[in-house]
């Protein structure tokens, strides 16, 4: 199992059950995730739509089977959903992260090509990363001999790991120490050369990423 290293337990809310049939109100709860994010502004019943200023003139929209989370930890909103054609989804502060049907798309491409690029990386860190799909893809190198990962929201981690497992099964390698932290603090106070490979998964450069887009990082 991975190692794990705290700078302080986040809470975890857990989802209110419906009395009656166990199920979230999924208007409801859309409603209060839109409501708390300037980032996403159109929810109409059964339907989640992210309209972000980084996009003018875009939404997308996915039909909703069932929330299946959604909490509120020190840095943002957390949600994930059951959709109809994407499964599960899962939401920061109103921004999808990833879905189950395409996040491989994604991880695969930002882990092999820079880690392909190097002859024999042995030590590699994630900045940012909680869902644990690049920690995935990272652990399929065998030359790796180190990985260690650097994530600010820890409810990030720990609902990735109860509703995207196989996603998340990169945090099972015991190459993995999971730090919770902030990335550019971390990354300041290692030595320059320690790593062999530096990967930042992180959101868009809205709310607690936006460090992680200033050239001071770089």
């Amino acid at each position: 199992m991975a190692e794990e290293s705290f700078v302080g337990d986040l809470p975890v809310k857990r989802p209110r059950e419906d009395e009656e049939n166990g199920a979230f109100n999924a208007t409801e709860a859309m409603e209060t995730e839109t409501n708390s994010s300037e980032y996403i502004s159109s929810v109409i019943p059964g339907w989640f739509s992210e309209i972000s200023p980084m996009w003018p003139g875009e939404a997308h929209s996915l039909k909703v089977e069932k929330i299946l989370f959604q909490g509120k930890s020190d840095y943002q909103n957390v949600m994930v959903f059951q959709s109809s054609t994407y499964g599960k989804v899962l939401v920061l502060d109103g921004v999808i992260q990833l879905t189950e049907r395409d996040e491989c798309a994604y991880q695969e491409m930002i882990t092999h090509l820079p880690l392909c690029s190097i002859v024999n990386p042995k030590k590699v860190l994630v900045i940012g990363g909680g869902d644990g799909g690049v920690l995935r893809e990272v652990a399929r190198h065998s030359s790796v001999e180190q990985i260690d990962i650097c994530e600010i929201d820890k409810m990030v981690v720990d609902v990735s790991k109860e509703f995207f497992p196989e996603v998340a099964v990169g945090y099972e390698d015991p190459r993995v120490t999971l730090h919770v932290g902030d990335g550019v603090a971390f990354l300041k106070a290692v030595t320059e050369g320690t790593y062999d490979a530096v990967i930042v998964d992180s959101s868009d450069p809205i709310g607690p990423a936006q460090e992680l887009f200033r050239e001071a990082l770089f």
